[in-house]
């Protein structure tokens, strides 16, 4: 199996452990990314908001001090969204949980069920 599912980790956040926790209780091989280490490219996280079927915007958390001074106040295309998400990978919403073709953020936990 080629296709293997991947989670998008950050170790200091909880959600994003209590993720790995569930994964690791599938007994399924997945692949942590440990995406503040090594960001995705422009192109991977764009596929990643396509498989999630959402807006670049709603992958940003808004509460960080960064997108709140370099970015809150502005009017940003998408792409330059997902260009603020690769230059500060702390603004990336955690945890993706990526299986082939579907993608989910889990939060709630629930969400990932669905595709694993």
């Amino acid at each position: 199996n080629t296709l293997m599912i991947q989670i998008f980790h950050n170790a200091r956040c909880t959600k994003s452990r209590e993720c790995l926790a569930f994964l690791n209780d599938t007994k399924q091989d997945f692949e942590v990314i440990k995406y503040l280490e090594t960001p995705p490219t422009f192109e991977e996280l764009k596929e990643i908001i396509i498989k999630l079927n959402i807006k670049p915007i709603e992958l940003v958390r808004q509460k960080e001090p960064i997108w709140i001074e370099k970015f809150k106040s502005k009017k940003l295309s998408d792409d330059a969204i997902i260009q603020a998400m690769i230059s500060h990978p702390i603004l990336i919403e955690r945890p993706i949980v990526i299986n082939g073709n579907k993608a989910a953020i889990a939060r709630p936990i629930e969400n990932i069920k669905s595709i694993i």
